[in-house]
C-alpha cells in the first residue's frame, strides 16, 4: 500500500488554475478551453478517457479502418503520466501540441508515437509495426511493393539515418520529415 503513488484525483470541474495552465501551454481562449471541457466531460462523464473509450473515438473517425492497434500507441503517447487514462490537461495540451503547435512541436509528437521502446531511437521493427497500424487505421489493404511495411520502413531508415546506426534518433526524423513532404504526409499525416 505505501509504494503506490497517490494518484491526483480527477474532477470534472474546470479550475482558474488548470485554465491558466492551459492558457498558458496552448493557444487556445479560455472560451475554447471551456468547449472543449464540456465536450470531453460530455464524452468522458468522470473525466477520465480510458482506452476503450480512446479507441470508439478513433472508430467514429475511421470506421472503414481497424483502429486497436495504432490507438495503443497513441494512447500511450496521450497518457503522459502513465496512469492508464487521459485526463482533460493531457487530452487538450496533446490535442494542442499535435494540431496546433508548430511545425517541430508536430514532428516531435509524431516521433514519440513510433518510439514504441521509448529508447529516443526508431528501429526499422517499431516503423514496420506503425506503419501497419496505419494502414490497419484507415483500412490500406494493398501492401504489396513499395507499400509493404517492412519494405516502406528499411527504405526510410536508409533515407533519414544520418549516422548510419539503422536507427532514427529525434532530429534525424524531423529533419527528415521536414525536409521530405511526401515521407512526412506518410508518417506524419496530420501535421
Amino acid at each position: 500500500m505505501g509504494n503506490k503513488a497517490a494518484k491526483k484525483p480527477i474532477s470534472t470541474e474546470l479550475t482558474d488554475k488548470q485554465i491558466l495552465l492551459l492558457k498558458t501551454n496552448t493557444k487556445f481562449t479560455e472560451q475554447e478551453i471551456r468547449e472543449w471541457h464540456a465536450g470531453f466531460i460530455r464524452d468522458c462523464p468522470n473525466g477520465k478517457l480510458d482506452k476503450k473509450k480512446f479507441l470508439e473515438i478513433y472508430q467514429q473517425f475511421y470506421p472503414g479502418g481497424k483502429a486497436q492497434k495504432y490507438c495503443k500507441y497513441a494512447f500511450d503517447v496521450f497518457d503522459k503520466n502513465n496512469d492508464g487514462v487521459i485526463d482533460f490537461e493531457e487530452f487538450l495540451i496533446s490535442i494542442s501540441a499535435s494540431s496546433e503547435g508548430d511545425l517541430d512541436d508536430r514532428l516531435q509528437i509524431a516521433f514519440d508515437l513510433y518510439d514504441i521502446s521509448n529508447d529516443g531511437l526508431i528501429d526499422q521493427k517499431e516503423l514496420t509495426t506503425l506503419l501497419t497500424a496505419m494502414y490497419d487505421l484507415v483500412g490500406e489493404e494493398d501492401r504489396k511493393g513499395d507499400k509493404d511495411p517492412k519494405k516502406r520502413a528499411a527504405d526510410i531508415i536508409t533515407k533519414l539515418d544520418a549516422t548510419g546506426d539503422k536507427k532514427l534518433n529525434r532530429a534525424e526524423f524531423v529533419m527528415g520529415c521536414k525536409q521530405d513532404p511526401v515521407l512526412r504526409k506518410l508518417l506524419a499525416p496530420n501535421v
